[in-house]
């Protein structure tokens, strides 16, 4: 049995040489040790044998002694000897012998294991197939020696190619062949990240970034072992896949692993189709790098290629390698990967039977051929070209003389025309990955035993130096602090949430009174960041004691009945602050003193925004000298985000990390941005825009342009009896509404008018109302006092602050299916979930209420409205009987049936006609549907095929979006709009916004988004409405926007910028709609038809009926009009 811990020293019995310069020992003498280590009676004397004989070797002539003294070739005899097992395990005990002692202190002795003459590895491999357990045991000590010892470098330059030799030939045994694929395992494992210390995680770096390169020829080989005949092969060959896909940093993909690798285990027709729709099923955001286009090409490549797959398969596949491609930002990546692909995307554009496949793999040939860069392979500009083998050799020549520098030992020569190979190839990765310090490391020790003197370390110096300049010249200088600066953190540290690892061995260094803005993907670990350093809990940060930290927080829920100065003086950290000088800090954020001052407020009464203010005012009173601020303007309207924008600019004293998805706050405020790369924190110098032109892939982090993204509306079509835009549509009259248990009412005696051409932004604080007046114009929720009129046939489209309340309930089904779902029987169904649509128990009771017309036919109740036309300014009702046939129906006023008390009945009636008005000739198919979300900025491959609950948030908002779209709403109601899409979609929207026909009211912080389309503004505060109208936009915000254009005239002009100020205002120039009244429309008169005319129209209801008898089930019936006539 080999030791489980090798000896220090050679035993008692061998003559130990002076030192490294000894005389070599004699033929005989190495061969006395080789003869006792293969013909010793015990495994231990073998082992013994072995070490003094590895020692003899380091202490003389070291790794020359391979050749000189044939000591691999008696090694290579005593393995193949089958009729001795003793001599077979002792000549593993002798290479786990040498493989443990020489590589440590002579690291060019690997190269003859693992290079030279095909090297040694393959005698272990084989040895695991051996009959005796004990051979296998002293095989296995060799193959765990060898690994122990190797740097990440050579596991990826000579051991990963000698692995992959064995694994080629088709000689191997199985047992072999599974001990290869555990070292390729061990590997990927070894490259894992953890929390070891910053040079352990260090060098797994640099092994993970260098398997991943090299995964194209890997998958492949260990692809082919899932599928060996041999169980346990097979077995192991899929633990070394699953151990090989954590190389991927990706996670995107990463959910969809199980399943990719489920499909290489078993390649059937349903497993490639299962992987391919998960694949489509991603959003891909990370930038995609040759790892996982390494995992996903072959499996694409299939689906492609094969013919039977389906049309509906390929479709999916073009679209992933589509999206796929639009990520590789490296053409050499691109250029390695995109070949394979490009064939079969090239068979589907010319032969798919289907137009869309066609047409989408047109598409995706043009992404590739733009990321595969120019036909000649030449680098796109500011491509930074790699370091290549060949120009490390010609430094390293350059830098070796071969006939002054080295030591002149015979062999050498040979030994050299290998080592230089070696030592090109592991600095080339050393250089590539940008681990440049270990350039020397992976150099000067295996020159040390071929060159003079302290040559060997000269060189090695010479080529760091060499590719310092080169990385600077490539990457530019290292960013120095500036002279002044005084640092108060600068600690390492690696970051974990549960079971995930968030940062691993990054660097945090904050100096006096920089603002940090914190960025990266949802996801990235930002809040827990701030929150372990408030916590205390971040390796390496300064105590509270050393650097007094303060977390900004708006959850101030304890103590919820306390008064706010009692809450801020029972705080332990500021009482010693004393209640003046608290009370004086409350007041100068906005907490006004005295017995009716909000001071006196209870804290559970206070919103969100106040809430932050408080925070704020704690922290002042903390004298805090590190502010964490997460998400500060989610909290704050525009005012005090102005006012804490101020706040720490001006106290410059204080350090402020701040995470926040507000660009203009982040552009105004931050002096450095941190942002999350590959588990790493990067710092960039400069505000957010400074970032940005560093970094161009976070331009979403901080532009407003439509150029990325288009949304189109709908025209809204006519509202009957509204000629023109200034008349008002809806109104509300006195409203005022308390939530139950509050005292106080959220808003009191509002009333507001809004139109057609209404641009209205709805401004106040957190907790002011806003969302309530909201609800209260849409129906969403019933005013206690005073009344909300609408015209009739008014169609709104409402998204709500949550968006994704619309759809949380269809998360199985695809977003054209929800729309087909929506409006399947010609209403909006979520309509009729309002508040103002539910029948409650008064309502029910209602229903069976007795009337009296007064035509002599007695009381009866109603069953349903069945109908309705104009009649004078109004309307009048066909009403059906309970009991009674269809010809004793009646026409009954809208002012007598609301009377009566039937409100909601006529609600529902005139929801049903404004949205079949709406919808018009809308065909309710799959395609038209597409069309509508391509207008809303979806992708109408994913509306048509992509389950919702697959989508991203963004996605998911734009489905809501187009199904409040759908039924051409004459008013869209967005609350935060700002909260809930990107800023490329928020861009599009805007535009959308300001060319929409209909009118728009919406809740936003954003001042750049409501200044740049809203003239009109409602002031929402202490349950009161204040109306501002006649605002200048700034159309400057826009492109397209120029002077001379129609945008510029409208808000030139007072005219074209009409509010609902000027609407509610009483004027000669406005019709009845707007003055104290109830809201009336004209009727248009109608006109007396000839005969002729009469018989025209009843030819076009005839065509218009067929047409419908022959469309979709489900299209709504068309409405029999004249419009058109």
């Amino acid at each position: 049995m080999p030791h489980q811990i090798s000896p220090p020293s050679a035993p008692a019995m061998i003559v130990k040489p002076s030192g490294p310069s000894g005389v070599p020992p004699t033929q005989d003498e190495v061969s006395s040790f080789l003869n006792t280590a293969f013909t010793a009676q015990t495994s231990q004397h073998s082992l013994d044998a072995a070490y003094a004989l590895a020692n003899l070797l380091i202490n003389s002539v070291g790794f020359r002694g391979f050749y000189i003294y044939g000591i691999l070739g008696d090694i290579r005899k005593a393995a193949g000897d089958k009729k001795d097992g003793s001599r077979r395990e002792s000549a593993m005990n002798v290479l786990g012998a040498l493989f443990e002692r020489l590589p440590p202190a002579q690291p060019v002795s690997e190269i003859c294991f693992l290079v030279q003459d095909g090297g040694c590895l393959n005698l272990a491999l084989d040895a695991l197939a051996d009959k005796g357990s004990v051979v296998q045991e002293s095989a296995q000590y060799a193959l765990d020696a060898l690994f122990s010892y190797l740097s990440p470098e050579a596991m990826v330059v000579a051991l990963l190619p000698a692995l992959s030799r064995y694994l080629g030939k088709r000689s191997g045994k199985w047992q072999g062949t599974v001990g290869a694929y555990e070292l390729i395992g061990r590997m990927a494992d070894k490259a894992k990240m953890g929390t070891g210390s910053k040079e352990e995680e260090s060098l797994k770096d640099l092994l993970r970034e260098s398997m991943g390169k090299r995964l194209a020829g890997l998958i492949p080989i260990v692809e082919a072992g899932m599928h060996d005949l041999k169980a346990e092969v097979s077995k192991q060959a899929l633990k070394t896949m699953t151990a090989l896909t954590t190389l991927l940093s990706n996670d995107d993909v990463a959910p969809r692993i199980p399943l990719l690798i489920k499909s290489m285990e078993k390649p059937s027709t349903e497993t490639l189709q299962k992987a391919i729709h998960a694949l489509s099923q991603t959003t891909f955001v990370a930038i995609v790098t040759s790892p996982v286009l390494a995992l996903l090409t072959p499996l694409l490549e299939r689906s492609l290629n094969t013919p039977a797959t389906s049309q509906e398969v390929l479709r999916q596949t073009v679209v992933v390698v589509e999206n796929l491609t639009k990520l590789v930002h490296d053409p050499v990546e691109a250029r390695t990967f995109l070949p394979k692909l490009k064939p079969g995307v090239q068979s589907v554009k010319d032969r798919a039977s289907l137009p869309e496949v066609r047409e989408l793999a047109t598409r995706a040939l043009d992404v590739i051929k733009k990321a595969m860069g120019d036909d000649d392979g030449n680098l796109a500009s500011g491509q930074i070209a790699p370091t290549t083998t060949r120009e490390v050799l010609a430094i390293l020549d350059k830098a070796v003389e071969v006939k002054q520098d080295f030591t002149g030992f015979p062999g050498d020569e040979e030994i050299w025309s290998l080592a230089r190979f070696h030592i090109a190839e592991m600095v080339a990765e050393d250089v590539n990955l940008r681990h440049i310090s270990r350039v020397s490391r992976s150099s000067a020790p295996y020159l040390t035993q071929l060159l003079k003197d302290e040559k060997a370390a000269i060189v090695g110096e010479a080529l760091r130096q060499h590719f310092v300049g080169e990385d600077h010249r490539k990457f530019g200088q290292p960013i120095k602090p500036a002279s002044g600066e005084v640092e108060i953190v600068n600690t390492d540290f690696s970051l974990a949430y549960g079971g995930m690892l968030l940062l691993s061995h990054t660097n945090i260094t904050l100096h006096k009174g920089h603002r940090y803005g914190l960025c990266g993907r949802n996801g990235a670990g930002k809040s827990t960041l701030m929150r372990s350093i408030a916590e205390g809990k971040l390796e390496g940060f300064p105590s509270k004691e050393e650097l007094k930290t303060c977390f900004v927080e708006h959850n101030q829920g304890e103590d919820a009945d306390l008064s706010i100065l009692e809450f801020v003086s029972k705080d332990p950290e500021l009482a010693a602050a004393g209640k003046e000088r608290i009370s004086q800090v409350l007041g100068e954020v906005g907490f006004t003193a005295g017995p009716d001052g909000r001071q006196e407020e209870k804290v559970g009464s206070l919103s969100g925004g106040w809430k932050m203010k408080l925070a704020f005012a704690r922290a002042m009173l903390m004298g805090a000298d590190v502010l964490l601020l997460d998400e500060p303007t989610n909290h704050l309207d525009v005012g005090n985000v102005k006012w804490l924008e101020e706040y720490l600019k001006s106290h410059t004293e204080i350090t402020s990390l701040i995470v926040s998805h507000d660009s203009g706050f982040l552009d105004n405020v931050c002096t450095d941005i941190y942002h999350y790369e590959q588990k790493k924190l990067v710092c960039y110098p400069g505000n957010l825009a400074a970032f940005v032109r560093v970094k161009p892939e976070g331009k979403s982090y901080y532009t407003l342009s439509a150029s990325q993204m288009s949304f189109k509306f709908p025209n809204p079509g006519i509202l009957t009896g509204i000629k023109s835009a200034t008349r008002a549509i809806i109104r509300m009259t006195n409203c005022s509404y308390t939530y139950p248990g509050s005292s106080k009412p959220s808003l009191q005696d509002v009333t507001c008018v809004l139109t057609l051409s209404s641009r209205t932004a709805i401004i106040g604080a957190n907790g002011a109302g806003k969302s309530t007046l909201i609800k209260l114009l849409t129906g969403e929720t019933i005013p206690q006092t005073g009344k909300v009129e609408k015209h009739p046939n008014l169609r709104i489209g409402y998204i709500k602050q949550h968006a994704l309340e619309h759809v949380e309930m269809h998360m199985e089904k695809t977003p054209n299916q929800y729309l087909q779902w929506r409006y399947a029987n010609g209403d909006d169904r979520e309509v009729l979930l309002k508040q103002t649509r539910i029948l409650s128990e008064e309502d029910k009771a209602q229903m069976n209420k007795l009337v009296d017309l007064g035509d002599g036919k007695g009381e009866r109740r109603v069953e349903a409205l069945m109908g309705r036309q104009k009649w004078k300014k109004t309307f009048q009702y066909e009403v059906k009987w309970i009991g009674m046939l269809p010809k004793h129906n009646s026409q009954v006023s809208r002012e007598t049936l609301l009377s009566w008390g039937f409100d909601k009945l006529i609600q529902e009636f005139d929801d049903h006609e404004a949205s079949r008005e709406g919808l018009g000739f809308r065909i309710l198919e799959p395609k038209v549907i597409a069309q509508h979300f391509a207008d809303i900025g979806l992708d109408p491959d994913i509306a048509n095929h992509n389950e919702i609950s697959g989508l991203s948030g963004g996605q998911k908002v734009k489905v809501v979006l187009a199904g409040a779209m759908w039924n051409n709403p004459h008013l869209l109601v967005l609350d935060e709009p700002t909260n809930y899409l990107d800023r490329d979609s928020l861009g599009g929207l805007a535009v959308a916004i300001r060319d929409y026909k209909g009118g728009v009211v919406m809740i936003s912080h954003n001042e750049e988004f409501v200044g740049a389309l809203c003239p009109e503004q409602w002031h929402v505060a202490d349950g009161r409405v204040t109306h501002k109208g006649h605002l200048a936009v700034s159309a400057d915000r826009f492109e397209d926007s120029r002077p001379g254009s129609s945008m510029s005239s409208a808000v030139a002009s007072p005219k074209g910028g009409s509010s609902a100020v000027s609407s509610a205002a009483p004027s000669a120039n406005v019709s009845g709609a707007e003055d104290g009244g109830d809201l009336k429309f004209k009727s248009k008169k109608k006109k007396k038809m000839t005969r002729a005319q009469m018989k025209e129209r009843e030819v076009r209801r005839r065509l218009r009926h067929i047409e419908w008898l022959n469309s979709p089930k489900g299209t709504p019936h068309p409405p029999d009009t004249d419009d058109e006539a």
